[in-house]
């Protein structure tokens, strides 16, 4: 079996286009590269300059490069009787057939594989499987990315490594993957039937890297096994050492570890901060900017303090992105440099790890809703199981479907069997949760700590002491999780997994599995289910009505993006009901009667059929039914109390968006303000809570979030702390701020023509005076949409290419890794990009901000907040706008400069920071970098400037 590894470059990057280069690997029967084979071709036709910037093939390389029935000469023999393989193949193939037919050849009838599957299937935990990321991260030199011969090589490397993955697995991992590609009859399926062939005829081994049960493979045992980090008996290792003492002997060992370590001054203030508030019993809010180490700032002091008085400290992030960086940069290190043994476990909530009893009954009934997307992530997940130890879903890189497949198969307590359930030793929830239990240290998320808060403290193990890391975001994630959200799709799930039609679902399930027992309640049993499908589709159809009832109220809003989930909003007031909402009452009145109906007739049978029945594969879907029936009935709740209106201290409110209309809608029910629910649920019952984030002050003092989080008390008692940690950076030297104080100004979300060529004029002489590597941040997603085609021709003959967020496709990351990767860009970004963005170093020189960043006052929950704040007679634009805008703008800022090293320029487009009477507050909260207006004229001749004197400056 000889493979050949296939890449063309051509001058259109679909299936139009001339091939510009060729690029061949073949692979012999012993899995070698034996030969390659690479050529220009001359199209015949210029070649687009974008083609030039991805490739760097230009027109003057093919000018005297052989013709295409020239170099098809060559290369048609080198694929006699080959597999042809190659990463996206269809692209490569669909060249391939049309240059042999316009040739005169026959076409290619052979195999073909794609490397994409591959890399799918081997490694589910790569976060991208993009050619130049997976060749440098399997660590092959692919020199010139996007040139055929480099990216066939580097393919036929991509693809012997899959293979030695494959072979490495174990046997009956391979044979449950043959059968899942079995029914596909698909040149893959051959191909596994094939691996599978040569690993049954080599002698047995590798049997005691994993664990075999029930047919499957998994990396982990039973979880019961694990013992705490430290011997009971043993005497406790911080009894005799001060706080100095320990810290003494982990700086040294820092040092030893990491060799560029280097105490900084904030870094130690915020351990004595930190420690001083947990000894004391106070509250602590806590600045620390970019370049403090606040991770290990209060992590330290935590495992000093937890490890010394035996009692446990609960550490919340906002982003799981934080909580993973916990757990994979900053946990390994602090468990080589703390003199002791100690764990700190992270445990978020239920839904991100795989319930192992769901899974198995998947995969052995086969239960896939779109077959071809489902076998894949069902592959995913069998050689994800022989590599993970945790069982969470932020390790796996799913495929577009993969997310619904997570949901049917995500552990829930709904569906818990609990000790009777024969995965319960093996369950990851409950390892996770057993680690939490036994742990000095508890990493999880605000989400979870609402929701155990909910679950009147069910889920988390007790804790006195919380540090609240990302703080800024505390107050929104309270609002969202003490009030209610529902989605269109949310009930729509449910209802389609217990019917997705007559014959298939949870329920027709059920039935088949009576109807097989024979048991003497069969008939009456089996009915009695088939009654509740009409219930099921009368309820779907109200639903439907009513989403769509409640979509045709939205009016569009002018700053969102398009398909974005806020784009239609929508506030409803107690006082003032829209006129027909008697009507939209009825529809909800309906559906509530029929979900009601539903739920007693389905618990009736269920609790039936559970106790006489005798068969554990019933008694796991009597499980999964039950949850689903349980949750259908709490939404029609929700639904009731939302439809209601009637609670003055809540914010009533719908989104959707454009792209799925009623399909998309949200319904939101948020308390106003949260202050006092958090000062019952965390100030006041807990010893010490300590907040901590980049952005917490405004104008230099704390205020304003002590209000939002109902600290006011424990600031009257003194039981509150605050401190704002000097930056770490030489922000004077590392930064410039310029403001054009005779830009124009705009006012709403849409800039005039005379304002948009202005910005994209100024925003392309910048960029090019800054090669590039520029951030625009913007509050409007129309404005980005205005400046975004206008700014891509005005620097096209740069060579700078322009990427916009919701116009380029792909998610936040990636878009930021295009961004990294790119020799010279400009990224365009809305709301997201404000925050949790890190491009440290060379990447990012400019940071240009459009406007200041206001929320939109029509907000609903700003609008109620602001009403709120006018009845108690206080301004809501300083009170609540322009400090909200300020952590915001900091956020932004904080873009910028990521390490000592980093140096760059902020340009502030909107002249209110000059010119109004609150724009100091927006620059004096800003950690000191040099600040200077002048003329638009003049901006970009100083940006030159300065960037020389930097040059400069390092030559010296």
């Amino acid at each position: 079996m000889k493979f050949a590894v296939l890449d063309f470059e051509t001058t259109g990057t679909q299936s139009l286009g001339e091939i510009i280069q060729v690029g061949l690997a073949i692979i012999d029967h012993d899995y070698t590269i034996k030969d390659t084979f690479s050529s220009y071709v001359n199209p015949g036709v210029p070649i687009p300059p974008f083609i030039t910037g991805l490739t760097g093939i230009t027109d003057n390389d093919v000018k005297d490069a052989p013709e295409l029935e020239e170099m098809m000469m060559e290369l048609v023999p080198l694929l006699d009787d080959v597999v042809l393989v190659g990463h996206n193949v269809s692209f490569d193939f669909h060249f391939l057939q049309n240059a042999l037919d316009r040739c005169g050849y026959l076409p290619f009838t052979g195999r073909i594989l794609d490397t994409m599957d591959f890399l799918k299937i081997c490694f589910p935990s790569l976060s991208s499987y993009q050619l130049g990321y997976v060749a440098g991260e399997f660590g092959f030199t692919h020199d010139r990315p996007h040139q055929a011969d480099s990216d066939a090589l580097a393919t036929a490397h991509i693809f012997l490594k899959s293979l030695e993955e494959l072979k490495s697995l174990p046997l009956i991992t391979l044979q449950r993957l043959t059968d899942l590609f079995a029914a596909e009859d698909s040149d893959l399926g051959w191909f596994f039937d094939g691996i599978l062939s040569e690993k049954e005829m080599e002698p047995i081994h590798d049997l005691d890297n994993q664990t075999y049960y029930r047919q499957l493979a998994l990396k982990i045992d039973d979880w019961s096994q694990i013992a705490p980090p430290r011997d009971e008996h043993e005497p406790n290792p911080l009894e005799k050492l001060t706080f100095q003492e320990y810290m003494d002997e982990v700086q040294l060992r820092l040092k030893q570890t990491l060799p560029h370590y280097e105490e900084r001054e904030s870094q130690n203030m915020m351990f004595t901060e930190v420690t001083k508030a947990m000894d004391e019993d106070k509250h602590l809010l806590i600045e620390a900017g970019t370049g403090t180490g606040k991770s290990l700032g209060y992590l330290l002091p935590s495992i000093y303090h937890s490890v010394r008085q035996e009692t446990k400290v609960t550490v919340s992030t906002h982003t799981i992105n934080l909580q993973e960086q916990l757990r994979e940069r900053d946990i390994p290190l602090l468990t080589e440099v703390v003199p002791f043994p100690f764990k700190a476990a992270v445990f978020k909530g239920r839904g991100h790890y795989l319930c192992l009893r769901k899974f198995e009954q998947k995969l052995n009934n086969k239960e896939f809703v779109t077959p071809k997307e489902d076998v894949f992530t069902a592959a995913q997940m069998l050689v994800w199981l022989t590599q993970t130890e945790t069982g969470d879903d932020e390790e796996l890189n799913l495929s577009y479907r993969g997310g619904d497949f997570w949901e049917t198969v995500q552990s829930d307590s709904d569906s818990c069997l609990g000790r009777s359930c024969p995965w319960f030793k093996k369950c990851f929830y409950h390892r996770a949760r057993h680690e939490a239990g036994i742990a000095d240290v508890v990493i999880t998320n605000h989400s979870k700590l609402f929701t155990d808060v909910k679950a009147s403290h069910q889920l988390l193990p007790a804790y006195e002491h919380l540090v609240i890391d990302e703080a800024h975001q505390f107050e929104e994630v309270a609002g969202k999780h003490l009030g209610m959200h529902m989605k269109y799709f949310t009930v729509v799930h449910a209802l389609t997994r217990l019917f997705k039609d007559s014959r298939n679902g949870q329920f027709p399930a059920l039935r088949q599995k009576i109807a097989q027992s024979s048991h003497e309640q069969m008939v009456e049993w089996t009915s009695a289910i088939d009654q509740l499908f009409p219930s099921a589709l009368e309820a779907k159809e109200t639903w439907d009505q009513l989403s769509e009832m409640l979509f045709s109220l939205l009016p569009e809003r002018s700053d969102a993006a398009p398909g974005e989930a806020g784009q239609f909003t929508l506030r409803l007031k107690p006082q003032n009901k829209p006129k027909k909402w008697d009507k939209l009452a009825a529809v909800e009145n309906q559906f509530y009667v029929t979900v009601s109906e539903l739920v007693r007739k389905a618990d009736k049978v269920l609790s039936e059929v559970r106790e006489d029945l005798d068969d554990y594969t019933a008694d796991s879907l009597i499980t999964d039914v039950t949850g689903l029936v349980k949750d259908l009935a709490g939404f029609k709740d929700q639904l009731r109390h939302f439809m209601r209106l009637d609670d003055a201290g809540t914010v009533y409110w719908l989104e959707a968006s454009g792209q799925f209309k009623s399909k998309s809608l949200q319904l939101y029910a948020v308390p106003v303000d949260v202050s006092p629910q958090l000062k019952e649920m965390f100030f006041d019952k807990k010893r010490s809570v300590i907040l901590t984030s980049a952005t917490l002050s405004v104008d230099k003092s704390f205020q304003f979030m002590i209000d939002q989080l109902g600290l006011t008390e424990a600031q009257e008692q003194q039981r509150l702390l605050t401190s704002q940690l000097p930056s770490p950076f030489n922000y004077r030297e590392q930064a410039l701020l310029v403001v054009p104080r005779d830009f124009p100004s705009v006012k709403g979300s849409v800039g005039d023509d005379h304002f948009v060529s202005m910005l994209v004029k100024s925003l392309s002489e910048a960029a090019q005076a800054t090669k590039g590597r520029m951030l625009v941040l913007f509050t409007s997603y129309k404005m980005l949409r205005q400046v975004h085609e206008p700014l891509k021709e005005a620097l096209a003959s740069s060579d700078i290419s322009v990427f916009g967020q919701g116009v380029d496709s792909g998610s936040r990351t990636k878009l930021t890794r295009r961004f990294q990767e790119a020799k010279a860009s400009v990224l365009l970004g809305t709301s997201s990009f404000w925050e949790g963005v890190d491009i440290p170093g060379e990447a990012l020189s400019c940071l240009a901000i459009v406007r200041l960043p206001f929320q939109p006052p029509n907000h609903p929950v700003v609008e109620a907040k602001s009403e709120l704040l006018q009845q108690e007679k206080k301004n809501p634009f300083m009170k609540l706008s322009v400090p909200q805008a300020v952590i915001r703008f900091k956020q932004g800022f904080g873009r910028l400069v990521r390490t000592a090293k980093d140096r760059g320029i902020v340009i502030v487009y909107d002249t209110r920071v000059i010119e109004s009477y609150y724009g100091k507050y927006f620059l004096y909260s800003l950690p000191g970098p040099k600040m200077e207006h002048m003329t638009t004229d003049k901006m970009v001749p100083r940006i030159s400037e300065w960037l020389e004197e930097h040059v400069t400056n390092e030559e010296k």
